[in-house]
């Protein structure tokens, strides 16, 4: 892993030629969570937040003092001003997210979470601005002046224009020397198909440095079954690394000349399990930048993925870098 730098003033700092250190892409939402056990059709109370995977590992690298930069779309209504907002807020540098007066910004209807189940979800996103991203939108990146590129498999499936964004954002990151990471967050329901939704996956694992499915995607992508094999068919087309996220028992990654398992960290309470593959994300991303091994980045991935299934909320249980700092001491999730 690289040597650790001191991380940018680029998210205080809106000069054109600044270094930051991350740019992620995607579609964020307005979600409304409901406050009151039962089927959604039934409750009537709700609390707005944010949602999206990309997102939510924007805003725990940025709580833990990245600069990141945020590429979107959202609509030029209220759930759109409040997602900016809410994102500006979390120090995300919003330069590269364009209102859309045409196209809404998407919604998510979340059930309140019981006993630890997964909550049921439903999306109102079908034509929704961010799904009208295209190659333009990225057209005045400047990805030479970032670390880092985090991409997941959620904005090529929202439309073929967001399909040609993710492709062209991952070769130029590539092209300009920039690592890239890709979780391949599987959405079934968003592609047009099985195959299309494999290939595709495939086909941007091979532009990206480091490669973290959790084991059941990687099985469905690849065909293999394990997790050695897994990893093997992503660094034969590429990868620099490849983590596997394994749920409760930990993590697992290879590279060229090493492997290891990193057990799970232990969790008081599962209270809602949404988020929790977005919170490994931030802790692998952020400890590649930081220039921590393998096996300390994935025991932060694993202590920031236990802390966020103990909360409400899709990235409610991202931490500070003070609080970070605590749990790796600690080794307490919580």
């Amino acid at each position: 892993m690289p040597r650790s730098e001191s991380r940018s003033d680029s998210r205080h700092d809106s000069g054109h030629d600044s270094r930051y250190d991350v740019l992620t892409f995607g579609e964020a939402m307005a979600l409304f969570v409901a406050d009151d056990d039962g089927p959604l059709d039934q409750v009537t109370r709700f609390h707005r937040r944010t949602a999206g995977a990309d997102t939510n590992v924007a805003i725990g690298l940025s709580r833990l003092g990245f600069g990141v930069r945020w590429l979107s779309r959202v609509g030029a209504d209220h759930n759109g001003t409040f997602l900016q907002r809410a994102l500006e807020a979390e120090g995300l540098d919003c330069r590269h997210v364009q209102r859309d007066d045409t196209h809404a910004t998407g919604l998510v209807f979340k059930a309140r979470a019981v006993d630890g189940a997964d909550p049921h979800v439903e999306y109102v996103r079908r034509g929704s601005a961010a799904s009208h991203l295209s190659i333009a939108d990225g057209r005045d990146v400047e990805l030479e002046s970032a670390r880092h590129l985090h991409a997941t498999g959620i904005p090529p499936a929202i439309s073929d224009s967001a399909r040609e964004l993710s492709f062209h954002l991952l070769r130029q990151a590539r092209s300009a020397g920039v690592s890239v990471s890709f979780d391949p967050n599987l959405r079934p329901s968003l592609w047009p198909n099985e195959t299309v939704m494999i290939e595709t996956l495939n086909a941007l694992a091979a532009e990206s440095d480091i490669v973290m499915p959790g084991l059941s995607e990687g099985r469905l992508l690849t065909g293999r079954d394990t997790a050695h094999d897994i990893a093997g068919h992503y660094l034969d087309r590429g990868a620099k690394v490849v983590v596997i996220k394994l749920g409760p028992e930990g993590s697992y990654f290879r590279t060229a000349d090493s492997e290891g398992t990193v057990d799970g960290s232990p969790v008081k309470q599962v209270v809602d399990t949404v988020g929790a593959g977005d919170g490994f994300a931030v802790g692998i991303v952020s400890a590649y930048l930081d220039g921590l091994d393998w096996r300390a980045a994935l025991h932060r991935g694993n202590l920031i993925g236990a802390r966020q299934v103990q909360v409400i909320g899709d990235m409610e249980g991202l931490p500070s870098r003070e609080e970070l700092i605590a749990m790796e001491r600690s080794g307490d999730a919580i």
